[in-house]
């Protein structure tokens, strides 16, 4: 029996179709988010701070190249930046927009009122207040999401090497150089001061501020000036500026202390670093959209206990006995039994 030439055609497109269909459904390769598209906007840091705008970015990158995803970028070199790169991120089609930190909040509150199917996540930000929430604590955008950090308990083990070994040095004054007096900065200063003074009663803590996040100068006249005072111990909360900190700690024969990432190789004489894993916070947002589970109007916490707070290299001139105590402080945080404050007083 002859079959007429259609039924063959249609037969062998019958089966090709199925053929890709098979092949498609096999695969396992296919990445679902491929093409969904991540933003991260950096604060006036920029992202070339060696630290927190910088790991920020290294968590955007490494989401890119572990799942997937489109980044897009946007620094900002100055305030009036803001608006423009998230006007940008949304315009690029970004499901997710991340501020990258504090400053950024009332651009990332506008923008989330605008456009209310968008995702966006704020860096040291909590959406229980305002901008994000009203005067009686209710959340006012369920798009958005907070990716805060116990900053105060690195701040507390780096204030106990820091009180610690001025006592060495035959002094009980440390310093700390923030950059602008706005509570992501504070929350580092007050364990830094708590935990010092607890570890040597009598501690003074030097508190100083640049008003600037990017100009090393500017950190290394009021790190000089606090060594000036007697400072043996200097905490960097500067970002990009703070690295002056490093230099004048190097020319006066004192300690630095870093911030937000290892800063150990940058300076001389680098005590240690308090660690906040911004890069994971970065990347915890992301896999929670790629899931379907961004939990807006809620805040995501890091801190010692699950691995988003920490310590850097600390620098082999410390005394065992030293660390040892430090660990001891990190335990009884972790257990609950001891409470650093988040704030300065």
């Amino acid at each position: 029996m002859r079959i007429p030439r259609w039924a063959a055609v249609i037969a062998v497109v019958t089966i090709c179709v199925a053929a890709a269909a098979l092949g498609t459904a096999g695969s396992s390769n296919a990445k679902p988010s491929a093409g969904v598209a991540v933003a991260l906007v950096s604060d006036i840091g920029k992202f070339t701070d060696h630290g927190f705008n910088q790991n920020q970015l290294a968590g955007l990158n490494r989401a890119k190249a572990k799942l997937g995803i489109t980044a897009i970028s946007a620094q900002s070199n100055s305030a009036s930046d803001y608006s423009p790169n998230f006007n940008s991120a949304v315009r690029k089609g970004a499901k997710l927009v991340i501020a990258a930190g504090f400053l950024l909040a009332p651009t990332e509150a506008t923008y989330a009122k605008q456009f209310p199917n968008v995702h966006f996540a704020i860096t040291d930000y909590t959406v229980h207040t305002s901008p994000f929430s009203d005067k009686k604590g209710k959340v006012l955008f369920p798009n958005v999401e907070g990716l805060t950090y116990a900053a105060n308990e690195s701040g507390c083990l780096v204030g106990v090497l820091a009180a610690l070994m001025a006592k060495r040095d035959g002094a009980t004054t440390i310093g700390a150089v923030g950059g602008l007096k706005i509570p992501p900065v504070d929350i580092w200063i007050a364990g830094y001061k708590f935990c010092a003074q607890k570890a040597v009663p009598g501690t003074k803590v030097l508190i100083q501020y640049s008003q600037d996040f990017v100009a090393t100068d500017k950190c290394k006249t009021v790190a000089t000036n606090e060594i000036s005072q007697g400072a043996k111990v200097v905490f960097q909360v500067a970002g990009g500026c703070g690295l002056g900190v490093f230099k004048a700690a190097d020319a006066a024969g004192a300690w630095a202390i870093g911030v937000d990432v290892d800063q150990y190789k940058l300076g001389k004489r680098v005590l240690s670093s308090g660690v906040k894993r911004v890069d994971n916070g970065v990347i915890a947002a992301i896999k929670q959209e790629l899931a379907g589970k961004f939990k807006g109007g809620t805040d995501l916490n890091f801190n010692l206990k699950n691995g988003g707070m920490g310590i850097g290299k600390i620098n082999p001139t410390v005394p065992k006995a030293y660390v040892t105590l430090m660990n001891s402080y990190k335990a009884k945080i972790i257990a609950g039994t001891l409470k650093v404050p988040a704030a300065l007083k």
